[in-house]
């Protein structure tokens, strides 16, 4: 084993994988005999791979759904306004 390891290191291991497999936190809790929910967050971590993976599939959504307003007016634009600054603000009903 590592210098330093401890079998606690496991548990946020095992949390963290469960939920980035698409458990829930009820998952998570049963799987680590957890009673609370406060318990079962303390040991799930995001690590930065992991925000990476989120921003780009934030990304990717919010692409999409530009796109399908712009194919939906027919002008290839996505809707905008002008916010109080005068900056471009894209709009969706």
């Amino acid at each position: 084993m590592p210098e330093g390891f401890s079998f606690c290191d496991l548990r946020h291991t095992g949390n963290t994988l469960v939920a980035q497999s698409g458990g829930t936190l009820k998952d998570v809790m049963v799987r680590a005999g957890q009673s609370s929910e406060k318990a079962a967050l303390i040991y799930q971590h995001s690590p930065m791979d992991r925000q990476k993976e989120v921003a780009q599939g934030l990304d990717a959504r919010v692409r999409a759904v530009r796109k399908d307003a712009a194919s939906n007016r027919g002008d290839g634009r996505p809707e905008s306004d002008s916010d109080s600054s005068g900056a471009s603000v894209v709009c969706h009903a």
